[in-house]
């Protein structure tokens, strides 16, 4: 395929935060052209959006649904080969769900859907199609992160026995949502964004990355969640037991109401000879701490490195990559799939290193299984995956 991938996007309108970014990160590599959207649910509003990007006015939409009405009439040659949807949570699931049916690959934000049942749902389409999705747990694209998850894989710790995560923001430190922040707004509303609020917002990127890292799963929980901010309708705090399917155990924290913390999403992995440790506020940076022998430092840029690490670094040492590369590099992932799709041949997405429909089930089962511990009269929850 001799030409950049054509991208839609559903979401993404004039009061968006995520929507710009996933903009920026698709058009880094210069791998992929936006050529369509359905910006809004407000169609003067999408149109604003696309006359801001200079779109063709003919191929900003203002459904979704006539978006892909439309774009699956288009001759091959020149329809979107995918879309980017990134609505709120409650506007995940059909979109994704439309784009699949009409035979375009996903990208989507996380978490994949608005309830456990969506995203199993969504996972029978994406087997029974074949296509592929992919979702962005952003962190998981850090160059450093996947120095860590080689590193162990490579069995230099030994086994995994501990993992500490902690995901720690500010900024729903007060009413915000009161006054007239959007995306406050939504992510407090249980109807916007489902049954989680801080443990769906950020506590399932601390879980992704504890997954990822240490490439084992979380299977059981003993949850705590706390509303703090009073008349708040979701939770904005929490505290949780893990254990791991291959035997270890660990402490997720997860709170919005850390004043004075900006998104210090941290983690430290411990095994049989030694730990690591990660901070997504200084992300260019791997800690090794060994058994009686000094802390070795790893740096993003540098040739000892391995080479999962250095296929998504873009910078020499020393020059600081980021939070919209992280996106990038998931885009990159997702790109080199979709560029190898053929029909009836199925796409690993572990073989292109991209978070997929699985991570976004095994998400929602981690909030069900969180909200349903910190109800339940038993000590441990199990997930419910399957």
């Amino acid at each position: 395929m001799g030409r950049k991938l054509r991208m839609g996007m559903v979401g993404g309108g004039p009061t968006s935060f995520i929507g710009p970014v996933h903009r920026t990160a698709a058009a880094l590599d210069g791998e992929i052209e936006l050529v369509c959207g359905a910006f809004s649910n407000h169609a003067e509003n999408s149109k604003e959006t696309g006359r801001s990007l200079y779109l063709n006015p003919d191929r900003v939409y203002g459904s979704y649904a006539e978006m892909f009405e439309k774009e699956r009439k288009i001759p091959r040659d020149q329809r979107i080969d995918f879309v980017s949807v990134v609505t709120p949570n409650h506007l995940h699931f059909e979109p994704c769900k439309i784009a699949l049916e009409n035979g375009f690959h996903v990208i989507v934000d996380k978490p994949l859907a608005f309830s456990l049942a969506e995203a199993k749902t969504l996972r029978k389409i994406v087997v029974k199609t074949g296509l592929i999705l992919a979702l962005t747990h952003t962190y998981t694209g850090y160059p450093m992160v996947k120095e860590a998850r080689n590193f162990i894989k490579a069995g230099k710790l030994g086994a995994v026995r501990k993992v500490f995560v902690e995901y720690s923001q500010g900024w729903l430190s007060t009413s915000l949502e009161k006054t007239g922040n959007v995306q406050a707004s939504w992510r407090t509303d249980p109807r916007q964004s489902g049954m989680g609020g801080a443990i769906g917002d950020i506590g399932t990127h601390a879980a992704n990355l504890a997954e990822y890292i240490t490439r084992a799963k979380i299977n059981e929980v003993c949850a705590s969640l706390n509303t703090i901010v009073k008349d708040r309708k979701l939770d904005d705090d929490s505290s949780m037991l893990i254990r791991f399917d291959n035997g270890g155990s660990g402490v997720l924290l997860a709170t919005q109401v850390a004043a004075g913390e900006e998104n210090d999403l941290t983690i430290r992995v411990y095994g049989e000879k030694g730990g690591l440790e990660w901070r997504q506020e200084e992300p260019n940076t791997l800690v090794i701490k060994w058994h009686g022998q000094p802390k070795e430092i790893r740096r993003a840029g540098w040739a000892y490195l391995s080479g999962e690490a250095k296929n998504y670094i873009r910078t020499p040492p020393g020059h600081p990559e980021g939070y919209l590369e992280a996106f990038a590099n998931i885009y990159r992932s997702f790109t080199r799939a979709v560029r190898d799709y053929k029909p009836g041949k199925k796409i690993e997405a572990a073989k292109y290193d991209f978070p997929d429909v699985d991570d976004g089930v095994q998400g929602m089962a981690f909030v069900e299984a969180v909200v349903r511990s910190n109800t339940s009269s038993k000590k441990w929850v199990g997930l419910k995956t399957q």
